[in-house]
């Protein structure tokens, strides 16, 4: 097919675009098979012949290279149209002041039901388990409850404890007023991840307090000089063991194709219309900052590196979170009634405080691989 458009819209381009395929399995039960490993992400491969607008979604479809070289000449038009000094002062001086409005203009209407989580992260499922014992989950970011509320109305641990938290008042005002709020088993406190100081914990917790720290679509709303001090908070809330459980956006998403002039803030990091950022992430970035923290150091970022991104990590003996699961998440999403076709990238992941004389050497792309079932 010919070259996308340089300059057509993106719901042009989301009609022309045409998505690579497999081979046929001429197996009619591949796409119901179990999953076994949460990282195998859905299993309905598009494949040759199928008729693309039968499902809304494909799994592991990549985009073609058409669509790349579409995307990059998007990326190079943001560079060169970027928000004002004026804009990006705004933006990130107060990022709280945007959510805030975010929730108060959205309220309850926000909420959405995340269902999948116990599917992608099974250990949330282990918790809520009848006789699980005293557990602590920490939702960052919680929003209107996307994570919380799933969890405690699903839950069969009388011992389990959710504490859902937001740097936007009306996020938690919204929480507190839900019909599912039950401060039995889920509390929620306006808090910033990436605090510093003496009060820089969320209201009743405290260094080594939590099982599991959730964080969905929340890394991307920092700007990366707000990386290092969240991983810190985060380290320090852990018990030595507990987990990091992690799904953002990744590079090339099509949120981050149809960005326009004037919301590039940096590269790979923007400003929606309300005024709330987002960072789009590469798979070895985010290997490096997990793989690469540590307390005594930092996120160690490169000056000299336009994208912000951390230099090499540290050795397995320095670094403090083993990086159990991180993978790359492609769907094709697909709109019957106007025809389109549209690329989706997030990146999944699931990470560990290292143990005191803990020898496990980090996960490498091999290991990545291996079924999670024997780590919960």
């Amino acid at each position: 097919m010919p070259a996308l458009p340089e300059d057509g819209d993106y719901i042009t381009i989301a009609q022309l675009v045409q998505p690579p395929t497999v081979p046929a399995s001429g197996d009619p039960t591949r796409e119901m098979v179990k999953r076994v490993d949460p990282f195998m992400f859905g299993q309905r491969y598009l494949e040759e012949g199928n008729d693309i607008f039968k499902y809304n979604a494909w799994d592991h479809v990549e985009t073609d290279d058409d669509y790349k070289a579409y995307a990059e000449l998007q990326y190079n038009k943001q560079r060169e149209n970027p928000a004002s000094d004026f804009h990006k002062n705004l933006y990130n001086s107060n990022p709280a002041k945007f959510w805030d409005r975010f929730y108060k203009n959205h309220n309850q209407n926000f909420f959405k039901n995340r269902k999948w989580l116990q599917q992608e992260f099974p250990i949330l499922a282990e918790v809520t388990k009848r006789g699980a014992g005293r557990k602590v989950v920490l939702e960052v970011g919680a929003g209107a409850g996307n994570t919380a509320f799933p969890l405690v109305n699903n839950n069969e641990n009388e011992e389990l404890m959710v504490h859902a938290c937001d740097y936007s008042k009306n996020a938690v005002k919204v929480m507190r007023e839900s019909e599912s709020y039950d401060e039995k088993h889920v509390r929620a406190d306006v808090w910033d991840v990436t605090a510093e100081g003496e009060d820089s914990l969320p209201p009743g917790l405290e260094e080594g307090s939590v099982d599991v720290i959730v964080l969905i679509f929340i890394i991307s709303a920092l700007a990366p000089n707000q990386w290092n001090a969240a991983l810190n908070n985060v380290y320090r809330l852990l018990k030595p063991g507990g987990y990091v459980l992690f799904r953002d956006y990744g590079r090339g998403d099509l949120a981050q194709v149809r960005f326009k002039k004037e919301r590039y803030l940096d590269e790979n990091f923007y400003c929606r219309g309300d005024g709330t950022r987002v960072y789009f992430f590469e798979l070895e970035e985010l290997r490096n900052i997990w793989g690469g923290w540590t307390p005594e150091k930092g996120l160690q970022l490169d000056d000299d590196n336009e994208k912000g991104q951390p230099t090499q990590p540290a050795t397995v003996s320095e670094n403090r979170f083993e990086v159990i699961n991180l993978a790359k998440d492609q769907r094709l999403l697909v709109n019957r009634q106007k025809k389109l076709k549209m690329y989706r990238c997030w990146m999944q992941g699931r990470f560990r405080k290292r143990v005191a004389g803990d020898q496990l050497e980090d996960a490498t792309p091999e290991k990545l691989t291996e079924d999670t079932e024997t780590t919960l």
